[in-house]
């Protein structure tokens, strides 16, 4: 499962990676209405973002594991499987100042999404390094999930990490994921509660490889994706039901439309997240996932599928009229990236096997233009609302 997405040009995505262009924009931070908070020479307090510390190791090296596709759907794989040389269960962790464990995360966000710091553009200064400490524990959490050598292996890794979570609550961290996340819990007073969500789901794809209709695949999303919404929303302080719905129903739609993405890669590892409701109706065995083209009836099917997202993406773009500026423009970008695939799978007469679903350069930008020019806008265009009986 891919929980943070890098093909969508937004806070995440993310969460569930993927041809990522640089956009060059001004140095200007349209959001930025706040001084940056400080690092104390103790390591106490707030990080310095504008201040790069050097990086504490960028290890360049691509882990084997069982499935080679994604490899190649992403960059930055590996870079967890290595760390965990230094960072892992049993390892001893020099202490950390609170700068580098910021840096660590700024890194390996980087690393994994290289639009991270134009996709952060839109951020003040002094939440950005907070979104990479949530981006970062969100990683380190897909990847012990998804690039591990076996189910077995995740499990036993996902249980420490959980352990490290609680360790972090408790005051205790060590790890550097854990030495930031920390700080962004006591400035934002985040609650345990969207962070073990996310494991119980990454922990769920371990042994649940199928699901047998919409409504469970929502649920699912409950945990895989809306806890990482939630997650930013209170950066932005908001924190009324109607926002946090909003949210759900974004975060949702967005993850509907990466497994549509993702067919064929999550095939090939095993998972059938595609209903399987669905399939019947299709007529189409889940072996078939795996193959170039399953044929034509399977193409119409995902054209189909993509209303459900789109019914969640834009049940949930009234968000973009709440909280600060940065965040309806970042909101803006993360709805209307979600769309933007959803109409480029379209495009495609919904063949996403045959070759991938990407997003143009020109497209990413037209994204960020819109957002800034646009940031409590809810108009959808026509070619991106959903049918009726989705």
């Amino acid at each position: 499962m891919e929980t943070i997405r890098e093909e969508i040009p937004s806070l995440s995505s993310p969460a569930s990676t993927n041809p990522n262009a640089q956009l060059q924009l001004s140095s200007t931070d349209p959001g930025n209405q706040q001084s940056a908070p400080q690092a104390s020479a103790s390591g106490q307090g707030e990080p310095q973002p504008q201040q790069e510390s050097p990086p504490l190791q960028k290890s360049e090296e691509q882990a084997t594991t069982r499935n080679p596709h994604r490899q190649a759907a992403r960059s930055g794989v590996g870079r967890v499987r290595a760390d965990l040389e230094r960072f892992g269960p049993g390892k001893t962790i020099p202490p950390l100042a609170i700068d580098e464990a910021f840096a660590y995360c700024r890194e390996l966000a980087q690393a994994h999404y290289e639009n991270f710091s134009v996709a952060t553009r839109l951020v003040p200064t002094s939440v950005r390094p907070h979104l990479a400490s949530i981006y970062a524990y969100c990683r380190w959490s897909d990847d012990l999930a998804d690039e591990m050598e076996d189910p077995a292996t995740a499990t036993q890794l996902l249980d420490w990490w959980r352990g490290q979570l609680d360790a972090c609550f408790a005051g205790q961290a060590t790890h550097p994921v854990f030495i930031a996340l920390r700080q962004t819990i006591a400035q934002y007073r985040l609650k345990p509660e969207p962070f073990t969500d996310l494991l119980f789901a990454f922990l769920q794809d371990q042994s649940q490889t199928n699901y047998e209709s919409d409504s469970e695949l929502v649920k699912y999303c409950e945990r895989s994706a809306n806890p990482v919404g939630r997650l930013v929303t209170q950066l932005a302080r908001l924190s009324s039901t109607q926002a946090i719905a909003w949210s759900d129903s974004i975060c949702t739609g967005l993850q509907l439309a990466n497994l549509c993405q993702d067919i064929r890669l999550d095939a090939q590892r095993g998972r059938v997240y595609w209903p399987l409701e669905r399939l019947q109706s299709l007529g189409i065995e889940t072996k078939s996932l795996t193959l170039d083209s399953p044929g034509a009836a399977a193409c119409r099917g995902v054209m189909d599928w993509t209303h459900v997202a789109r019914r969640y993406l834009c049940d949930g773009l009234p968000l973009v009229q709440q909280g600060p500026l940065w965040f309806a423009r970042s909101v803006q970008m993360f709805a209307r990236g979600g769309l933007l695939i959803l109409r480029n799978i379209d495009s495609q007469g919904g063949d996403v096997w045959s070759r991938s679903v990407t997003v143009s350069k020109v497209q990413k930008l037209q994204l960020m233009v819109r957002a800034i020019l646009f940031p409590r806008s809810t108009a959808i265009p026509a070619c991106d609302q959903p049918r009726l009986d989705a």
